[in-house]
């Protein structure tokens, strides 16, 4: 790279980051409170990933996810890797995903890049994933928001290291002869607490700029490759609502 691509390079992370920071909401906080467990997958559950293979996923090019299984049966993001979707595609439904933040680099890393990672259904409207125990970072970008949209109601995050769980009732939006006929909905419980109440969603959950939606079909659920300390998943199923 010659030296002007790279100025210009760095001038366009730079104009990015601003973009980005015009829409980040620091207040108010949410209030932090205790939360409790988990629950297992009823009888009629799709298994996503119950801690032996990928066989349910892939990454960029239909390829095979390249992130670790452990021993203890879940799986642990290798950052650079990319992000991983189901083979399958989905509309409504209620999924149910446990995560853990990592131990590791907590000196070093704060706001957006502790344990920072997402759930994206229809690889278009993202339930943030982050370490927000004792971290502050922008309210619209915390664990549990439906990210640059909507505050959690409440923080019910658990310290790095202990096991979590989201439980979301995703409606699907509507599209007819390409326009919006019904927008989407979620309801999500982080750790057993409600923090989001079958909120509206505005449209593709995006970093910079407004939301806005484009019309799709049925498209597969996602788990994001994200800077900077990789964050674990385990015992992810799912229940059609369509």
């Amino acid at each position: 790279m010659n030296l002007k691509l790279f100025f210009l390079f760095i001038l366009s992370l730079s104009i990015a980051h601003c973009q980005s920071k015009q829409t980040e909401i620091w207040e108010p906080v949410p209030e932090i409170i205790e939360s409790t467990d988990f629950s297992t997958a009823p009888s009629d559950a799709i298994i996503l990933f119950d801690g032996t293979d990928f066989s349910n996923w892939v990454t960029w090019g239909n390829k095979p996810p390249q992130w670790i299984i452990n021993n203890d049966g879940s799986m642990t993001v290798v950052n650079g890797e990319g992000s991983i979707q189901t083979k399958e595609s989905f509309g409504s439904v209620q999924l149910h995903i446990e995560w853990k933040a990592g131990t590791e680099g907590l000196d070093k890393h704060n706001n957006q890049s502790r344990s920072n990672s997402g759930v994206f259904f229809q690889k278009n409207y993202e339930i943030q994933i982050l370490d927000s125990y004792q971290n502050p970072t922008y309210v619209n970008g915390q664990a549990g928001s439906v990210y640059k949209q909507y505050i959690p109601l409440k923080n019910a995050s658990k310290k790095p290291g202990d096991w979590q769980s989201y439980d979301i009732i995703f409606t699907a939006p509507e599209f007819k002869n390409k326009t919006l006929e019904n927008p989407g909905y979620f309801t999500v419980f982080h750790n057993g607490v409600l923090i989001q109440n079958h909120v509206e969603i505005k449209g593709t959950t995006t970093n910079v700029g407004q939301p806005k939606y484009s019309a799709h079909s049925n498209a597969p659920i996602m788990l994001q490759d994200h800077c900077c300390i990789p964050i674990s998943f385990r015992n992810i199923w799912l229940r059609k609502l369509d």
